[in-house]
């Protein structure tokens, strides 16, 4: 499955991109679980943000949503600020 992914924050320190074209090793039927899982085997210093914020499109993904590779994926670290 072939997906867009954008990073904001420290995400994109953390993949070294502000966007990348990932090709997972996930089947169609693929959860954000699944990739949240995927991106920490890979990019382990993720693991370290107290939260990731997942977005599809332009709504914030629950982890049994199941991915959709037409659509944008946005890493979204923890904020803060008053």
């Amino acid at each position: 499955m072939n997906v867009n992914i954008l990073a904001f924050g420290i995400t994109k320190e953390i993949l070294g991109s502000r966007s990348l074209n990932l090709d997972l090793p996930l089947d169609n039927g693929a959860t954000v679980e699944d990739l949240r899982e995927y991106l920490f085997e890979k990019y382990p210093e993720l693991k370290k943000l107290n939260s990731l914020g997942i977005a599809q499109g332009t709504v914030y993904a629950q982890d049994d949503d199941r991915l959709n590779p037409a659509e944008e994926i946005a890493l979204i670290p923890p904020v803060s600020g008053g």
